[in-house]
This record gives C-alpha cells, structure tokens and sequence, in this order.
C-alpha cells in the first residue's frame, strides 16, 4: 500500500485508510466484535496504518473495538478519534447535542485515551463546528492537548472555509475530514483550494457514498431499521431509483477498466490531489480486499474526463442528511 502525506504535516499514512464506524453503530445492529477485531488486523496486514473512529460511534463501543483490535500493532498504525458531541448519561448518541468547551474537551479526551489503549491521539477532529464555542477557544485547547502529549494532530470535520482558516492561525490544522465522493462535490468549490493553500490534508468519508456507488444498493434495497439510511433523503427509493443512473454510467468506466463500480469510485478520489486519503468502511473481508484494490488502478487523464463527464450529466436527487444534522455541516 502506498503512503501519503496529510498536507505538509509529517503525518503520513496508508493512501487508503479505515472508518471503522458502521462496525458498530450507523448501518443496523453492530457487527460480530470478534470479526470486526480480525478484520481490522487483516486491513493491517494489507498494508492500511489510518484507522478512523469517534466517541460518539455507540457511544463508546466503537472506540473500544478499534483500541482492542490495535492495541498489538499500535506503533505500525495511526487512530483517529473525534469530540464535540454530548453523549447522554445513559450511553445514547446524541447527535443534536454539540459541546466543545475546552473544559469538556479536556475531560472527553481521557476517556478517549483509555478506550483506546493508546497514550497520544494521532489525530483529534472536532466532529463538527460548535456555534457556541469560538474556533479559536476550540484550537487553543487541542493546542494545550498538544503541548501534553496527549494528541499529536489537530483535525476538523466538515467545517466552513471561514472556521477552518481562524483555527489554522492557532493550532495547525493537519486534515479536514468531510464527506466527497462522486455524489457529493461540494468540496470542490471552496473547501478543496482552502487546503491546498494551507498545506492542509482532506480525508473524504463516505467515499462509495454510504454504499450507494459499489452498485449494490438499488431502489428496492430494504435497510436494517437502524440503519441510518432509512432517514437520509437521498436514499428514498425515489431518489436511489433516479440516482441509480450515476452508477450506470460509471460502470461503463469500471468494465473498461477491469475494476467495479466502487473501485472507480476509489481511484477517482485518489486521483484528484495527493493529500486526499479517503477512509471507506465495510464490515466484510471481500469489501475491504476490493476496496484496498482500487488503490492499484489507474486513471487515465482520457478515464477521468470521462468520469467528470458522466457525473456532471446526472444531477443528484436528494438531500445528504436530515435537515437537522444537515444544518451541523458548514460552519
């Protein structure tokens, strides 16, 4: 597996990494712990060192699983983990409440820390922008976990062109994590030229667009009803049915190519900066070996105006999130 550097930090990763998330929380009932254990330690052995979770993923239970399942391999990887949302006192997700005082933060990241077995967070995101908490109280507080040794990068996820250069001023932001894929290209517009002014790393999640794009999911696809998709507009069986002709198009790319649907989508991400490091998920061992492969095909400049091409013919039906958490993105 290639590596790859996050901006002009010296953190460098495998060109793939690993978002561990629906192992346990988000796509139904969580996963077989022993499995998802083995297959995070397969993905090491093929050569992935970026593994992503957040406090908020169970709560809790995420976190533990990737801390057990990294805990005999922790020199050879880099872990990821996120603050700034308020589980509840019984253990649920609490994804409408936000808190990223520096008090909090202070408090959240020790938790962090022992779920995770590890003594320094490679790197920290806000997992979104608290509107009540200024960015810069937010950064000086990493900032502080910095200077402590306790986290040794400092991220940001989906945040607004304007927050992520006030927090760039004090504490270096080494990546920005949002969602971009071929279904979801706003980043382009302001987010993307941010970064590469800044020497800031992007790392796409969602980057098969919550499955859609390995083709395996038409209109008729039934979810789990946990599963998170059941409240996402986009995935209405009005829009999968339009949205379904972004996938055929790029299938056409993928049987020129000898690759699947998913791997275009991969290699297209890979293709567009050397600093992006898209984090797929799956919770299967053929997913995880098929997506690793993307990482091998190459794109021509011919393969990639084709792509754009297609992916500008179809206009996407169907909001990303729910309103309420939609409102969370941007900031």
């Amino acid at each position: 597996m290639q590596k790859r550097k996050l901006g002009n930090s010296n953190l460098e990763v495998s060109a793939l990494g690993l978002g561990c998330m629906g192992m346990s929380f988000g796509f139904g009932p969580p996963a077989d712990k022993t499995e998802m254990i083995s297959l995070i330690r397969t993905a090491v052995e093929r050569g992935v060192t970026f593994f992503d979770t957040a406090e908020v993923y169970g709560p809790y239970i995420n976190e533990e699983l990737v801390g057990e399942a990294l805990a005999p391999v922790r020199k050879q990887v880099q872990i990821t983990t996120k603050f700034g949302f308020a589980p509840s006192s019984e253990g649920e997700a609490r994804w409408s409440v936000l808190n990223s005082r520096p008090e909090h933060i202070q408090e959240v990241v020790e938790g962090s820390l022992k779920r995770l077995r590890i003594e320094s967070i490679d790197l920290y995101y806000q997992h979104r922008v608290d509107p009540n908490v200024p960015i810069e109280d937010v950064a000086g507080a990493v900032k502080d976990l910095i200077q402590q040794g306790k986290v040794k990068h400092f991220g940001l996820s989906e945040p607004g062109v304007q927050t992520i250069r006030r927090a760039h001023k004090v504490q270096a932001v080494t990546a920005v994590q949002s969602e971009y894929s071929l279904w979801w290209r706003q980043p382009e517009g302001f987010v993307l030229p941010t970064l590469e002014e800044l020497g800031i790393g992007f790392v796409p999640f969602s980057p098969l667009g919550k499955g859609f794009l390995t083709g395996k999911i038409t209109e008729d696809t039934k979810f789990d009803s946990t599963d998170f998709r059941n409240v996402v507009p986009r995935f209405s069986p009005e829009a999968r049915k339009a949205n379904l002709a972004l996938v055929d198009l790029m299938s056409t790319v993928a049987r020129r190519k000898s690759a699947t649907t998913a791997q275009i989508a991969l290699a297209w991400l890979l293709a567009q900066k050397p600093w992006i490091v898209p984090i797929p998920g799956t919770t299967k061992l053929h997913r995880l070996e098929e997506n690793l492969a993307a990482a091998a095909v190459e794109l021509t400049a011919a393969d990639l105006h084709d792509i754009d091409a297609a992916s500008a013919a179809v206009k996407v039906q169907g909001a990303r999130y729910p309103e309420k958490l939609e409102q969370m993105t941007g900031r």
